[in-house]
């Protein structure tokens, strides 16, 4: 496996993990209700800011997914999709990336 492949897995599974952790205090002080993890993503412009910054992120990367996937008939990267909503951006991307860098001839 090449450099850049271990670099994308790292960056992969560290952002599955380092978000998660925020994730799991804010549920363990404040309950855990995913409806009030969502309004406090809404409590002022700048954090509403980022919602929509990574909003739109996760649409744009999950078009170019769909997109290179059909192209390159690479059905296989399409995992990345349900990462970037289940996890985040923060996972998805890298994790996209490491599956579209593998060795297809032996995919």
């Amino acid at each position: 496996m090449s450099p850049m492949r271990w670099i994308y897995l790292a960056l992969a599974i560290w952002g599955s993990i380092h978000p998660m952790y925020y994730f799991v205090s804010w549920f363990n002080a404040n309950g855990w209700s995913l409806g009030g993890l969502v309004d406090s993503w809404y409590v002022h412009d700048g954090t509403t800011g980022l919602v929509w910054d990574l909003t739109i992120a996760a649409i744009a990367l999950t078009i170019w997914i769909v997109a290179e996937a059909v192209q390159r008939r690479d059905w296989l990267s399409l995992l990345a999709i349900p990462t970037i909503y289940g996890i985040g951006v923060s996972c998805g991307l890298p994790l996209y990336l490491f599956l579209r860098s593998r060795n297809r001839a032996a995919a």
